[in-house]
C-alpha cells in the first residue's frame, strides 16, 4: 500500500520544523489547490491552509459541470468562453477518471428558436476547435420524445443537442490536493490564518495560523503569501489592509437533487431561458438528477448558505413546466447553496448576470496576491496567472508553467465501473483494503454502493477529519440524499473515531454537528 500523500500529523510537523516557504496559499477551494499545484510543480516550496475542509465552500457546491458556459455566448463574452472550452479540453486530457463527456438537449417551441440555438452551439463548438468534444446537432420532436420519454412534448418543435463536459467538484479537489502533495506541497485543513506577519517596511513576509483541532499556534515565513479564498477573500483583504472597499459581491446559487426517475434520461436538459431570463440545467449526476441554478445576489457571505424558499419555488415551478412528472417539494432529496465570487461591480444595481464570471487578479501594495471570480472550469488558468504574478511580486526566478500536461493524481484511462469511476487509479487499492478485513466490506447503507473501506481510505489518505468531510465531500451523500447520510452518520462516526482514536464524547459530538448540518439539506427546514 502506497504511504498516504495528504497526512495531516505530517504536515503539521513539516510547518512545525521547518517554516520557511516560496509561497504560501490561503484557501483549500478550486484556485487555491490549483495554486498549490501549479507553485509545487515548478518546483516551489508551497504551503497551503485551509480553515475549514478542502472545497468545504463554493467548490463543492458547483452544477458539476466542466463547460464552456454557453449563456456567456449571449453575453458575447467570446474570451471567457473561448478560454473555458481551452480549460475544458486540458481537463479532460488531464482527469480522465473524474471527467466525462455529457450530452444535452435543448427544448424548442419553435422553428426559429431551433435555428438560433444551432447557430450558437456550432459558434460553440467552433471555439472549441481541436479541444471539441462533440458536435451539435438539430433533434427532432421524435427523437426528444424516445430520450426524454417525462418531458412534456406540447407545441415542442424539436431541439438542438450539444456536449459539453461534467465532473464531481469535491472530488477534482481532493486529488488536486494529492497531486500538489505528490510535488511536494505541504496542505493542511482545519489549519486558520490568524494575521498576516510584515517587515518594517509594510512587506508580507509570512503568515500566523492556528491549528483549528488542538489550537497550536504556528509562525510561518514565505516570500510571497497568495489570499485564494474565493468568497472570503475581502476578510483577507481586510487582515491586510485594516481599511478595504469590497471587490467580491456574492451571487448564491441553488440547486436540488431528486430521483432520477423524474428525467429518466442520460442525456441532460438544458432550459436556455426561464421566466426571468436564468438558464436552467437538469443534469443526471451519481445516478439522480440535479436541477439548477439560481442567480440571486446575497449581502453575506457563509460557509452554509441556506436556499431560501424562493429559489426552490423557482426551480419547481419551472421543472413543473417541461416535466410530465412535476417535483414537488417532498420530493427534493438534497438541497443546497453555493456562493460565487463575483467582482463587485460599479452600480450596486447591477444584477448578478451581468457581472463578469471573469476573474480578478491583484496585488496590494504589501506584496499580498489576491487571486477571485472564475469558475471551476478555469482553475487551472487562474492557478497560471496567479503563480506567474506571485514569482514576478517575489522576484523569483522564472520557470515556466507545467500544468498543462500535468496528469491529476487518480488518472487512469480506464474507468471503473459505477461509483468507483471517481477513485479512478485508486480504485484497486481501496478495493484491496476492503479484502484485508471483512468488516471494511460492509455497505454503509442499502440505497448506496458505498462501503467501511472508503471511509478507512478517505480518513487514512483523503485527510478526512469529521463525519461531514466524509459524507459532503469524500462520498457526496449529503448532496443525493440528505436523510440517508443522516443514517450513514453513526457508522461512519465510528470507523473515523477508530482512525483517529477519537472516543464516545468526540461520537457524540460529531453526529450532533453532522445532523445540524444535514437538516439544512432537507426540504423540510425550508
Amino acid at each position: 500500500m502506497h504511504p498516504p500523500l495528504l497526512n495531516r500529523i505530517s504536515s503539521l510537523n513539516q510547518i512545525a520544523s521547518n517554516p520557511q516557504y516560496d509561497v504560501i496559499v490561503i484557501g483549500g477551494g478550486a484556485t487555491g489547490l490549483g495554486i498549490a499545484v501549479d507553485a509545487a510543480s515548478r518546483g516551489l516550496k508551497v504551503a497551503l491552509l485551509e480553515r475549514h475542509d478542502f472545497a468545504k465552500g463554493t467548490s463543492s457546491r458547483s452544477t458539476k459541470l466542466v463547460h464552456g458556459g454557453v449563456r456567456y455566448l449571449a453575453m458575447g463574452d467570446f474570451k471567457l468562453v473561448y478560454d473555458a472550452l481551452r480549460e475544458r479540453g486540458i481537463a479532460f486530457a488531464n482527469a480522465p477518471h473524474i471527467t466525462r463527456t455529457q450530452s444535452f438537449i435543448i427544448p424548442c417551441y419553435s422553428v426559429f428558436s431551433k435555428l438560433k440555438y444551432l447557430a450558437g452551439l456550432k459558434l460553440y463548438d467552433w471555439l472549441a476547435g481541436r479541444r471539441s468534444i462533440g458536435t451539435s446537432m438539430a433533434v427532432t420532436k421524435a427523437e426528444i420524445q424516445q430520450h426524454f420519454p417525462n418531458l412534456k412534448s406540447d407545441k415542442l418543435k424539436g431541439g438542438v443537442r450539444y456536449f459539453d463536459g461534467q465532473f464531481d467538484d469535491a472530488r477534482l479537489a481532493i486529488n488536486l490536493a494529492q497531486t500538489a502533495a505528490t510535488h511536494g506541497a505541504t496542505l493542511i485543513n482545519y489549519c486558520r490564518v490568524t494575521g498576516l506577519i510584515k517587515s518594517n517596511d509594510g512587506k508580507i513576509k509570512g503568515v500566523n495560523a492556528t491549528d483549528v483541532e488542538t489550537g497550536m499556534a504556528y509562525e510561518l515565513s514565505a516570500k510571497v503569501v497568495i489570499n485564494a479564498t474565493g468568497v472570503f477573500v475581502d476578510d483577507v483583504l481586510m487582515m491586510d489592509t485594516g481599511d478595504h472597499k469590497p471587490i467580491v459581491r456574492p451571487s448564491q446559487g441553488t440547486h436540488i437533487v431528486l430521483d432520477h426517475s423524474f428525467l429518466r434520461s442520460d442525456e441532460a436538459l438544458m432550459i436556455p431561458k426561464t421566466s426571468d431570463g436564468r438558464v436552467l440545467f437538469g443534469v443526471p449526476w451519481h445516478g439522480h438528477l440535479l436541477i439548477g441554478t439560481t442567480d440571486v445576489p446575497v449581502d453575506r457571505h457563509s460557509l452554509e448558505p441556506k436556499p431560501t424558499r424562493s429559489e426552490v419555488a423557482f426551480i419547481l415551478e419551472t421543472a413543473a413546466k417541461y416535466l410530465v412528472k412535476a417535483p414537488k417539494r417532498d420530493d427534493i432529496l438534497s438541497v443546497f447553496a453555493g456562493l460565487r465570487p463575483l467582482a463587485a461591480p460599479n452600480d450596486a444595481s447591477d444584477p448578478t448576470k451581468e457581472i463578469s464570471r471573469d476573474h480578478k487578479l491583484m496585488v496590494n501594495p504589501s506584496g499580498l496576491v489576491t487571486i477571485t471570480g472564475g469558475k471551476w472550469t478555469t482553475y487551472r488558468k487562474m492557478a497560471e496567472e496567479t503563480v506567474n504574478k506571485a514569482m514576478e511580486v517575489a522576484a523569483l526566478p522564472p520557470v515556466a508553467c507545467r500544468t498543462k500536461t500535468t496528469r491529476i493524481h487518480g488518472y487512469t484511462e480506464t474507468p471503473y465501473p459505477g461509483h468507483w469511476s471517481a477513485y479512478g487509479c485508486d480504485a484497486p487499492r481501496i478495493k484491496s483494503l476492503a479484502d484485508s478485513n471483512e468488516r471494511w466490506q460492509e455497505k454503509l447503507h442499502n440505497d448506496f454502493e458505498h462501503i467501511v473501506a472508503e471511509v478507512v481510505w478517505a480518513t487514512r489518505h483523503e485527510m478526512a477529519r469529521t463525519v461531514e468531510d466524509i459524507l459532503a465531500r469524500r462520498l457526496r451523500i449529503l448532496f443525493l440524499n440528505a436523510q440517508a447520510s443522516i443514517e450513514m452518520a453513526p457508522k461512519v462516526a465510528e470507523i473515523i473515531a477508530a482512525e483517529l482514536n477519537k472516543d464516545q464524547d468526540w461520537i457524540a459530538d460529531q453526529l450532533a454537528q453532522y445532523r445540524e448540518t444535514a437538516a439544512k439539506y432537507l426540504p423540510k427546514e425550508l
